[in-house]
């Protein structure tokens, strides 16, 4: 016998057995093929020379709840187990996607079903009268309840010290402390600063975040904490509390990629991350465009910064225009008043000689370099330049180059959904512009809030629980730092 996810190629098998099992109840062809195409409804078939069982579980996301829609197994195949089965995978999908809560209705006088659904831990509680016509039935409402795990996880990759916690795919508390300040001084993020700063900050986040969420130590089921990419000294610090905690407390560890982490962070807003999704992920650290059909094992790097990070070039760009550090807001706060077409300043990798090689790669070493020589050409020939313009020129062009190559994967790889994370998504321009392209393109965009956005404990906390709920082993304490963590390694064993 064999589980099979079912698609509508499935449907003439779906509705001979729905006919023949519920004869006056079936659905008809119509309804069961919305059902089946539905993004929110999983159904499930197992066959033995032909269709002899299947099931569907509906999930909205968001509502932490599923409901089972539907139940059939041949009159030739039961007594075999065979509803069991398909009961107990439409409830590890649904512990999977992060629901609390399993519903159905079932027919009173169907007592048989009604057993099997007590045994596996469903309640009754309540009856809808003359449910089921013709026949005049009454339904039988029941419910699961799920305990979904609680997960800690640790931030510590750069300059923000994150501590989140999450019951399964619900937020509890997302507490943050950033050494930006110590940093402003320098011009930019010093390694050694941050991993000092992450040193005197873990304590009273950790501390923040318990108080939070309303829960202690001992309530904890796992602890999940990114261990790269990153600032090598600054993971460790991260990696060093998490196995403390992990030891002290005798919980298990997860050890997960920052950057999928970004991409996980969309379960909190929304539920669960609907897949497949292009993510761009663009952040002082990081300019990366991944490909991801499975949150936990199918993630694909399509291309990423071959010099500068894009908010690293608004951070060496603001210093040529006299902005103070992080570059990012003061950039986006002078370009509101001034002229994004007056410089046209040049697209890194976009031109056709680059697409072969740098299709989906991105550089702004060149375009940090061409604002810079634009004002040193102004200043030295005497001339007044206009700083709002030039902010406004060089925003654009980031924007656009980071859109664009975004939108041709999404063609590309027929994908109809683009997901934004990182810092510099707080750029007001990026926002704005990536929703018009995307509305134009006929491509969902889905933004977290800012807070879900910028580097968390939140994020790796969600990555962590998704690993959980999917079954996957903790991982050993011998995992260590990986400044260079390969995107496809969701979770170090």
């Amino acid at each position: 016998m064999d589980f099979k996810v079912l698609t509508v190629d499935d449907l003439s098998s779906v509705m001979e057995l729905e006919n023949s099992v519920f004869v006056s109840d079936a659905w008809s062809s119509e309804s069961m093929r919305s059902e089946i195409e539905s993004p929110n409804n999983f159904y499930l078939g197992l066959f033995e020379d032909g269709l002899i069982g299947y099931a569907g579980l509906s999930t909205i996301p968001g509502s932490f709840s599923s409901d089972i829609q539907t139940i059939a197994v041949s009159s030739a195949a039961r007594g075999r187990g065979i509803g069991r089965a398909l009961m107990q995978e439409l409830l590890r999908k649904a512990k999977a996607q992060g629901s609390e809560q399993v519903l159905l209705e079932v027919r009173i006088d169907n007592q048989v079903a009604i057993s099997l659904y007590a045994s596996l831990g469903f309640e009754r509680i309540d009856v809808r009268k003359r449910y089921y016509q013709p026949d005049n039935v009454d339904a039988v409402i029941m419910r699961l309840r799920i305990t979904q795990p609680l997960v800690l996880g640790i931030e510590s990759t750069c300059d923000e010290t994150g501590v989140g916690i999450v019951r399964g795919n619900r937020l509890l508390a997302n507490a943050l402390h950033s050494s930006m300040d110590e940093h402003s001084k320098y011009g930019g993020v010093v390694p050694e600063v941050a991993a000092r700063a992450h040193l005197e900050a873990i304590a009273p986040t950790l501390n923040k975040a318990l108080a939070e969420a309303g829960v202690q130590m001992k309530d904890i089921d796992a602890i999940a904490v990114a261990n790269g990419p990153g600032l090598a000294g600054a993971l460790m610090v991260g990696i060093g509390a998490a196995k403390g905690l992990a030891l002290a407390n005798d919980k298990p560890i997860y050890a997960v990629n920052h950057l999928i982490g970004h991409v996980g962070a969309d379960v909190l807003e929304r539920g669960y991350v609907q897949l497949p999704t292009i993510a761009l992920l663009v952040s002082g650290g990081h300019t990366s465009l991944l490909l991801v059909r499975d949150l936990l094992g199918d993630a694909v790097l399509l291309g990423e910064t071959i010099d500068d990070a894009a908010g690293e070039a608004f951070d060496k760009v603001a210093r040529v225009l006299g902005l103070p550090y992080p570059g990012g807001p003061q950039i986006d706060k002078l370009a509101a008043t001034g002229d994004p077409k007056a410089i046209r300043f040049p697209r890194g990798l976009s031109l056709p000689k680059d697409m072969e090689k740098h299709r989906y790669d991105f550089s702004f070493s060149g375009l940090k370099t061409a604002v810079a020589r634009y004002v040193e050409k102004a200043e030295a020939d005497g001339e007044t330049i206009n700083p709002a313009d030039v902010a406004a020129s060089f925003r654009e062009a980031v924007v656009d180059v980071l859109l664009t190559k975004a939108l041709n994967a999404c063609a590309e790889f027929g994908v109809d959904r683009l997901l934004l994370g990182g810092g510099v998504v707080a750029n007001a321009r990026l926002r704005e512009v990536a929703q018009q392209r995307c509305e134009a393109a006929g491509i969902e965009l889905r933004i977290p809030r800012f807070s879900l956005c910028t580097d968390n404990g939140a994020m790796i906390a969600s990555l962590g629980a998704q690993l959980v709920m999917s079954g996957h082993a903790p991982s050993s304490l011998g995992f260590g730092a990986e400044s260079t963590l390969e995107v496809t390694v969701v979770q170090s064993p």
